[in-house]
């Protein structure tokens, strides 16, 4: 996996995650940073020009450095359910594609200090450099498990005791009334389409954001920011 970017790259390497780093020819107090970081790790370190980063990033803005990650440790949704300390806030994607969007997804989830994500392995956004670089190094350190089916993972959470809240603009009963206090999964669809039926049909409760203007949704990625900052507003409250 590829990261690029001056904030994605020094992450990944605050995380232990970078193998290679490939640095152009920029010199200045940011990159003597990440240099020195890679120094201190061990780090392989490639000088390479311009055109070259550009062919690597596939016109990604690298701003003049790329890192290669190690393959993230295997986990598994017990693995999110069991680990650290207090109730897990989990989060769910279902069907999400946009790089972009998840990036954003990822960085709140790791703002709010939620245990992780699940995806599935196909209908989803690949875990790249535009995800990576919209999350501004937050991959490097969620753990992120891959499903085959996110209907029968949201079944094997429950059975772990995780309550499913699956986010529904149709829903009638509002995020805020949510008790976010207990182990949660928050599942959110895709733009446009929401929540497919048998996910949906699986979440043990729907829950909207009341909408006071003129459009009728919010970006699933500012959603997902508005109701994993709720759950956090909570969990502080009764600690």
């Amino acid at each position: 996996m590829l990261v690029i970017g001056i904030n994605a790259v020094r992450e990944a390497l605050r995380a232990g995650r970078v193998h290679r780093m490939r640095v152009g020819t920029r010199e200045d107090a940011r990159v003597r940073e990440l240099l020195n970081l890679a120094a201190q790790a061990g780090i392989q370190v490639e000088r390479v020009d311009g055109a070259t980063l550009d062919r690597v990033s596939r016109g990604g803005v690298h701003q003049g450095v790329i890192a290669e990650l190690r393959a993230r440790a295997e986990a598994s949704l017990a693995d999110l359910a069991s680990s650290g300390q207090g109730p897990p806030l989990i989060v769910v994607l279902d069907g999400i594609e946009d790089p972009h969007n998840v990036g954003a997804i990822l960085r709140t989830v790791d703002a709010v200090g939620a245990r992780g994500l699940v995806r599935q392995e196909r209908r989803a956004a690949p875990l790249a450099a535009a995800a990576a670089k919209a999350s501004a190094g937050a991959v490097a350190w969620v753990t992120v498990v891959d499903v085959v089916n996110i209907a029968r993972a949201l079944e094997e959470l429950k059975t772990l005791g995780v309550w499913t809240v699956g986010l529904d603009a149709a829903a009638t009963q509002s995020y805020d009334a949510v008790d976010f206090t207990t182990p949660t999964a928050l599942v959110l669809g895709a733009e446009g389409t929401g929540l497919r039926r048998l996910v949906r049909e699986r979440c043990d409760l729907l829950a909207s954001i009341p909408m006071a203007g003129h459009v009728d949704s919010l970006n699933v990625s500012v959603a997902a920011g508005v109701v994993l900052f709720e759950a956090a507003r909570q969990r502080r409250r009764t600690t």
